[in-house]
């Protein structure tokens, strides 16, 4: 596999939803030559420190990220819509800016934003920006659901709101 690196991995910590465990997904990682590999369990982050430990014990570069979840409004918002919820992002630590940012990030979903799952939104990702890496995320992703609606238009503004949070080299659909 060489060069290639999953960036999109749940683990054990994304419930109902990730079934590999952080010590398999690790040396699954190594057997296969990868030399980095990502976490990016949904709207939390309570792996990453031993994800870290593995990953760097077995000489692979551990990449700490979360899949968010983004609020279609606002946080505070807490309305039931049945045809709205809340799109999936994935946002990967750069540096430890972006590190501590993600962290924050985290924790004003569960603090501020948790209505069923913890959600941030636009507002807060203009906040703490700065050291991430934002992917669009899978068909859950804001960016794909314009797409899924055969919307190119809205797909390509949010797609250029995404720029503006995060930087053009730091946008990746």
């Amino acid at each position: 596999m060489g060069n290639f690196v999953h960036l999109h991995n749940h683990s054990e910590y994304s419930l109902l939803d990730g079934a590999a465990r952080l010590t398999d997904m690790v040396k699954k990682a190594k057997e296969l030559g990868m030399p980095a590999v990502a976490l990016t369990d949904h709207g939390v982050m309570y792996g990453v420190v031993d994800f870290y430990k593995l990953a760097k014990k077995e000489g692979i570069k551990p990449i700490i990220g979360c899949e968010v979840y983004v609020a279609p409004r606002s946080r505070f918002e807490k309305t039931p819509r049945r045809e709205e919820s809340a799109y999936h992002l994935i946002l990967l630590a750069e540096n430890q800016v972006g590190y501590q940012n993600l962290c924050a990030l985290s924790s004003y979903a569960f603090t501020e934003g948790f209505y069923y799952k913890p959600r941030v939104d636009k507002e807060l990702l203009r906040r703490y920006s700065e050291g991430l890496i934002c992917l669009s995320a899978c068909l859950a992703g804001e960016i794909p659901q314009a797409f899924l609606q055969e919307d190119e238009e809205k797909a390509r503004a949010i797609a250029e709101e995404y720029i503006d949070i995060f930087g053009r080299d730091h946008i990746f659909i």
